[in-house]
């Protein structure tokens, strides 16, 4: 019976969480959790071969790619993040309407001379030079950023990984500038950032993927169907 289980992955917090809850009650699938919504292990009334489990967006991901989830619902954002051999080990299968959002590269609004990614690089280089210091980047997102700084052709930069509030990273000194997500802008101009004219990394939106290695479990065609 285990083998033949097919375990779909939901984010367990958040607006993605909300809306793709949508999605089960637009397609008449009832959830069904023991104690509420606290449970990280669910499943389907009147589908005894379909599990859910609550992961972290950015888990899903993960685990789709080690195959121990074989549908799953995250942000694109997080795909493209995660290394590329866990994105070969994935399908995409679609991009829903919702959950859209930028990752962009955001400035201290007094750095008043840097207008573009090309400004970066001057900055950066004055950094090395006088301060004897590199550029710093509070991020979430290290690969995709680092990519995107190195395409741009800024290569004197520190990646600082984000434990939480990447916003204020620049001003309690952790960092110099932040690459992060956002939806409306609004949070990072009100924390007196600036995004730059060209800083944006990646339009992002939620997805469901599945994952390569359970594409011949019995009964998936038709569930991917059912969410596409």
């Amino acid at each position: 019976m285990m083998k033949n289980t097919i375990n779909i992955g939901i984010p367990s917090k958040g607006r993605l969480r909300k809306d793709v809850l949508k999605i089960f009650k637009r397609k008449k699938l009832k959830l069904v959790s023991e104690r509420g919504e606290r449970d990280l292990i669910g499943s389907i009334k009147n589908k005894k071969n379909l599990k859910i489990l609550y992961l972290h967006a950015r888990e899903i991901i993960e685990r789709l790619g080690d195959g121990s989830l074989d549908i799953g619902f995250s942000g694109f954002d997080l795909f493209k993040e995660s290394e590329f051999n866990t994105q070969k080990k994935i399908n995409l299968v679609k991009k829903y309407d919702f959950g859209k959002a930028n990752l962009v590269v955001a400035i201290p609004d007094p750095w008043i001379d840097v207008q573009t990614v090309a400004d970066l690089e001057e900055i950066a280089f004055e950094f090395r030079d006088k301060k004897k210091k590199r550029l710093r980047v509070a991020t979430k997102y290290p690969n995709l950023t680092r990519d995107f700084l190195f395409s741009k052709g800024v290569t004197q930069f520190q990646i600082v990984e984000s434990l939480g509030a990447t916003e204020v990273y620049p001003f309690t000194g952790s960092a110099n500038l932040i690459s992060d997500i956002t939806s409306t802008g609004k949070t990072i101009k009100s924390n007196n950032l600036r995004i730059l004219k060209d800083g944006e990394i990646l339009k992002s939106q939620a997805c469901v993927f599945s994952s390569k290695k359970s594409f011949s479990k019995k009964g998936l065609k038709n569930i991917i169907k059912l969410f596409s």
